[in-house]
């Protein structure tokens, strides 16, 4: 039976000094005043202060130097994220990219692939998308029907996708097709690099609640691509695109959402002395630090080369319970009127609308308790 391992580990010499880099850059230029903003805010784009952390040296951090990455250690990656996604920052429009597209293209991708495409994500110019669910295979990705088929030396691509995070300011999406025709569940299918300005590429928008645009649907008609476009081994992408997951599933930002309402609660609580509000701030910030504790547990395992997805997949699940709890919890201790512009109010009202997608991205909380049972021998 495996068991959630938390291996002890040190911080990188020189975490308070880059700490305070990151500070500065958030001082200096994150200055939108719409509080709402900074909930959420790795689904909040903002080009422009991605161009600015490329510049910093902020993007593609433990990447190698000759793809514009920095060589620096995942532990130190993890304080940036940290850091900015605590401030609120505006992370949306390279998050994907910086996360899972740039890391498999130098896991798996090729040379030209690599050259192409990775040095523009580490200037936070270009940015990425994960082409996986679609309108019959969500949780159950292992059912996907869009379908890649040879024609001579090209590729060309037919099918839908749903739920794709920034599509409609993405340069390339990391797709996942059949492409051995008649094939079944995770076999015969493989992994493409598509620039989303080939023809015979429709982006829609999905829009929610708050009336945002962050999902789209993204339909192939007869999408040519090079042979070139495979990323990987042909008929291996089942594995290649689950191994994405642990970097998905394991950062802060599973856990970091709806921080700035906790660091809101905190200000507005000021000297109170009610105890129901004490109560909540000691519960959320115990249930944070834990949190954060397994997170960077996983991080360092994963800076160790090792594969904690069981871990990982933990991670996600307690953290958006915990994200996605935060607003209800704090609605049901403070009198709030969500329809004024005081700041706990606002924040309070945006998450309560949007946190019921926390445990959709992802994987939904149904298959990942799935993923833990097997784990730990339970089914």
């Amino acid at each position: 039976m495996q068991t959630f391992t938390i291996k002890p580990f040190d911080m990188p010499a020189g975490a308070a000094a880059l700490r305070e880099q990151v500070r500065a850059v958030i001082r200096e230029h994150v200055t939108d005043g719409d509080i709402v903003r900074r909930a959420n805010c790795w689904q909040v784009n903002d080009p422009e202060f991605s161009r600015v952390l490329g510049k910093a040296g902020l993007i593609g951090m433990t990447w190698p130097k000759q793809y514009g990455g920095h060589e620096r250690s995942a532990l130190e990656r993890y304080i940036v994220l940290e850091e900015l996604l605590s401030a609120g920052a505006p992370v949306g429009a390279h998050w994907i990219a910086d996360r899972q597209t740039a890391p498999l293209l130098l896991r798996y991708g090729t040379e030209a692939q690599r050259q192409r495409w990775v040095p523009g994500i580490a200037a936070g110019e270009i940015y990425g998308c994960i082409g996986l669910s679609e309108p019959n295979a969500g949780s159950d990705l292992a059912s996907v029907r869009s379908s890649a088929r040879r024609d001579g030396d090209d590729w060309v691509l037919n099918g839908q996708k749903i739920w794709t995070t920034n599509a409609h300011i993405a340069h390339i999406m990391i797709g996942l097709f059949r492409s051995e025709e008649g094939s079944e569940r995770n076999a015969g299918l493989s992994q493409f690099l598509i620039p989303l300005d080939t023809p015979g590429i429709t982006i829609r928008p999905i829009i929610n609640l708050t009336g945002e645009h962050d999902f789209n649907e993204v339909f192939f008609d007869d999408v040519r691509l090079p042979a070139d476009g495979l990323v990987g081994t042909e008929g291996q992408g089942w594995s290649q695109a689950t191994a994405e997951l642990s970097l998905e599933r394991s950062g802060p930002e599973r856990y970091l959402s709806s921080h700035v309402l906790v660091t809101e609660l905190i200000r507005h609580a000021g000297g109170s002395q009610d105890a129901a509000v004490l109560a909540l701030i000691g519960k959320l910030a115990s249930e944070v630090w834990t949190l954060r504790q397994m997170s960077l547990a996983v991080a360092g395992r994963m800076a160790a080369g090792e594969d904690p997805a069981l871990e990982a997949t933990i991670v996600k699940d307690l953290g958006n319970s915990l994200e996605q709890a935060i607003p209800s919890l704090i609605q049901a201790v403070v009198e709030l009127d969500l329809s004024s512009g005081d700041a706990l109010a606002l924040l309070t009202a945006q998450l309560l609308q949007v946190s019921p997608s926390f445990s959709l991205r992802g994987g939904t909380r149904e298959i990942l308790r799935g993923i833990v049972a097997r784990g730990l021998g339970l089914r």
